[in-house]
């Protein structure tokens, strides 16, 4: 379904015309009424030609108006531009003309109203050549000139036509599965309740769905939907809709909020954008300025912080960032204006590349600058890669809502950048546009690749004589969440770049070696063992004789086999004590404390310490005074 949107000077015959065409006077309030000019949105429709419905938004052309204007004329497919036969371009004219170029509105007519007061055809056709300049440059500089009365009636069925055809050639609306409707109306209907009025973005909304109006973040849920007086079950991408929203106080709803699914937006306070200063505007944007943003139906003062220039001179283009005072819902791809607040001046606008940006720009960082040009004019896959950096470790469902990129085009990418390991799939499972699955981009991978290679090298040499670094104490190094951290680490390790092995983790290749000094107080200390296997020195004594770094790094090794606090034996030892005992007890069917420390001639605190410490892993029950095997 599509929108169209008058625009022109006030008292052109903008509302008269609308009436005409739809059967509907635009304007609702009484005061419009009373004064003949528009001050709010007024909305018709009419059936094409070809059967398509379309919606009319009727907007204020009375410079006091200029910004209701503005919160109507975005969500448009076409535009008609409104110029009345007896004044020709009017300043309003210009500055709605300008509006609607630096939207690059898709598609227009212009519309020579009130031929029946100057009905002179060489009057028309000489004002024809003065339009003709003035939109020369301009995105209606090859639209039709469609001369109207709608007092007489005469050129409506042609316009209507022309109207048509223009359609015809223009893609429909997207559609990413994610509707977002900016509120332009909010009003309480008796026996209903709430109910906002807007043009549909996105996606679909379907009586009883749950909304959220952002960014008040109330929830709400949707009782009834109209699209054009007409009740539907479900209002579809580009439709003006009426939704009426139960649990939600009309008091509590402000025009420029958005109506969403709950989860699938969420608010800024900042965005990165493509900015062009008209050329007649009366002094040159500088950085600190302070501006009125306006995108979608909403409306807020921002900071302009202007990147890789110190001013832009009427006429130039830049990169910007917008730091905004309330905080609003925009995505990539959005067209905004920015106006002057004192004196009132329309300045120029854009198209919002960035609407989440991570924080703020040095101003003149070239990679950042070469990011934006990647966004602005690259392929979907550079687009999706660009989304991806500025996200870090983000889901993949995450990452394509972030590039705007419809699904088709977003799964084609995405298998692009896994294919040639520009993007990273970090787990296990099947990548496409609605998964959680988490990707990464290839500079942030190599990044953390590095970073991880780092910190293990500078603890291997703090600590050579330990087999790694636990998992904790790595993931609190890195400064990652528990699931970025999980899934990274599980990529290293099946791409062999490090050793995962219980709680520890190492570099590949990582092993410990004992230097010249504590190679000899291994030897030293493995000889006190072979003097007593069955009673060898207490882990005190073992720390006294080679030092606690090198008994640890010998349990690592599995060379000492502790037993308990006090009571550790070489592992041949070990070995052989735990064979010679399960055949006793294979033979006898059990065996006692007393048994045990006769059958290896030792000492209580060992038999004790080693029936003990088999208990605690499985292998022996008690049993009374007496062990038997564990049957398994």
């Amino acid at each position: 379904m599509r929108v169209i949107g008058t625009a022109g000077h006030v008292d052109h015959g903008k509302s008269t015309l609308i009436a005409a065409l739809t059967g509907t006077h635009p304007d609702r309030l009484k005061e419009e009424q009373a004064r003949e000019m528009t001050i709010e949105l007024g909305f018709g429709w009419l059936t094409l030609p070809n059967g398509e419905e379309v919606g009319i938004v009727d907007v204020p052309g009375h410079r006091d108006f200029i910004e209701n204007m503005l919160s109507g004329i975005g969500g448009i497919d076409a535009a008609l531009l409104v110029i009345a036969a007896d004044e020709g371009v009017m300043p309003q004219t210009r500055e709605h003309l300008a509006i609607l170029d630096l939207l690059q509105i898709p598609a227009g007519l212009i519309v020579l109203t009130k031929t029946d007061i100057a009905s002179d055809s060489t009057w028309l056709d000489l004002l024809e050549i003065d339009i003709r300049g003035a939109v020369s440059d301009t995105v209606l500089a090859n639209a039709p000139i469609i001369r109207v009365s709608a007092k007489n009636r005469t050129g409506l069925d042609l316009l209507i036509t022309t109207l048509s055809k223009v359609l015809e050639s223009k893609p429909a609306r997207l559609d990413i599965n994610r509707p977002r409707l900016p509120i332009d109306r909010v009003f309480n209907m008796s026996g209903f309740g709430t109910v906002v009025t807007g043009t549909l973005n996105d996606g679909h909304l379907s009586i009883g769905d749950e909304v959220e109006i952002l960014p008040g973040g109330l929830r709400g849920r949707i009782r009834g939907l109209q699209t054009h007086k007409r009740k539907e079950e479900t209002a579809v991408p580009g439709s003006r809709t009426a939704v009426n929203i139960s649990g939600v106080d009309t008091e509590l709803v402000q025009r420029g909020e958005v109506v969403v699914h709950p989860g699938q937006y969420q608010a800024t306070r900042r965005v990165d954008a493509r900015f062009r200063l008209l050329k007649d505007a009366s002094l040159p944007a500088r950085h600190g300025d302070e501006v009125k943003f306006f995108v979608g139906a909403s409306e807020t003062i921002a900071t302009l912080r202007l990147l890789g220039t110190e001013e832009l001179k009427p006429g130039e283009e830049g990169w910007i960032q917008l730091e905004m005072r309330d905080p609003l819902v925009a995505v990539r791809g959005d067209k905004y204006i920015l106006r002057r607040p004192s004196p009132s001046e329309t300045l120029g606008g854009g198209l919002i590349i960035d609407h989440q940006p991570k924080g703020r720009h040095k101003r003149f960082d070239e990679e950042v600058l070469k990011s934006f040009e990647a966004l602005m004019q690259g392929s979907p896959s550079d687009i999706l890669f660009e989304a991806a950096l500025a996200l870090n470790i983000a889901g993949a469902r995450e990452v394509v809502a972030k590039s705007r990129l419809e699904s088709v085009s977003a799964q084609e990418a995405l298998d692009d950048l896994l294919q040639n390991d520009r993007l990273i799939a970090l787990e296990a499972g099947q990548v496409n546009t609605t998964s959680d699955l988490l990707v990464m981009a290839l500079p942030h991978w190599n990044e953390i690749t590095d970073r991880v290679d780092r910190t293990l090298s500078t603890y291997h040499e703090q600590f050579p004589l330990r087999r790694g670094i636990s998992r904790e104490e790595l993931k609190s190094r890195l400064k990652m969440v528990p699931r970025s951290y999980n899934a990274v680490l599980s990529q290293l390790s099946k791409r062999g770049l490090v050793i995962e092995e219980g709680n520890w983790v190492a570099k590949a290749g990582h092993g410990i070696r004992f230097g010249t000094s504590q190679q000899a107080q291994v030897r030293g200390l493995m000889r006190k063992f072979e003097l007593n296997p069955y009673s060898p020195p207490s882990v005190k004594e073992c720390h006294a004789e080679a030092g606690e770094e090198v008994v640890n790094a010998l349990i690592e090794l599995k060379e000492l086999i502790p037993v308990s606090a006090d009571v550790i034996f070489r592992k041949s030892d070990y070995d052989e004590m735990l064979g010679r005992l399960r055949a006793s007890m294979q033979e006898r069917g059990e065996i006692s404390l007393a048994e045990v420390r006769d059958l290896f001639n030792t000492t209580r605190k060992y038999a004790q310490a080693f029936l003990e410490h088999l208990d605690t892993i499985g292998i022996t029950i008690r049993d009374g005074d007496f062990r038997k095997l564990k049957i398994r």
